[in-house]
């Protein structure tokens, strides 16, 4: 009988390291309700925001400058797309209609986002007073343009250059607001509007129909 044999040492089997054993970690309650409520307010906050983008309407904005007291037209204005608009207060695009035709309370800057409290359709008549035209050559108007609310002093001036009412004791003198001014299309002449003084009227009419006015702007608007 043969028997196998192996030379050489005997294999010695290498000592085995025990497990390590890993600790659990406690989770807190109070960590978990935090973290609970940051999750929630994320969640929220992200409904929020596609809320804001979503809420979006049409509104009237400036489109060109428009002096204090001018009437606004429908030129004036252009209806723009707004996101959002919490804390605002712009007149919706349908409104166009109910605005044109209104006054400029306040100068509108192009750009911005037409309200409300920036018009008015009351009168710039004051108590007391009532509106007259002057026809008046463009060399007579004491400025490039007058604008609404421009204070002005009308002076008479001589019938001519040897009447008596040369001296400055002749002279007369009115105050009076623009209104509005208009240039005409292909004349020299400027239409201006004026809020004047009932008390005042006849006698700026009569001088005005004989040319003897001088307008003398005394303060701007």
């Amino acid at each position: 009988m043969s028997v196998a044999t192996r030379n050489g040492p005997s294999p010695v089997d290498a000592p085995v390291a025990p497990p390590k054993v890993v600790r659990q970690r406690r989770v807190r309650p109070g960590l978990l309700g935090l973290a609970v409520l940051l999750i929630a307010l994320g969640g929220l906050g992200s409904a929020f925001a596609v809320t804001s983008v979503r809420a979006t309407g049409s509104y009237l904005a400036v489109a060109r400058t428009v002096e204090v007291g001018s009437v606004v037209s429908a030129s004036d204005l252009v209806s723009v797309q707004v996101a959002g608009g919490q804390g605002l207060d712009p007149v919706p695009a349908g409104r166009l209609a109910d605005v044109v035709g209104m006054r400029a309370a306040v100068s509108l800057a192009p750009g911005t986002l037409l309200t409300m409290s920036q018009l008015t359709d009351k009168p710039l008549l004051g108590p007391g007073q009532q509106q007259i035209a002057l026809g008046l050559r463009t060399a007579q108007v004491p400025a490039p343009k007058l604008r609404p609310g421009d204070e002005i002093l009308l002076v008479s001036t001589p019938r001519d250059d040897n009447s008596s009412s040369n001296s400055s004791s002749g002279v007369t003198r009115f105050t009076a607001t623009v209104t509005d001014a208009v240039s005409t299309d292909g004349r020299d002449e400027v239409v201006v509007y004026l809020a004047l003084a009932v008390r005042d009227v006849p006698a700026v009419v009569a001088l005005a129909a004989q040319d003897r006015i001088a307008v003398v702007l005394t303060k701007a608007a």
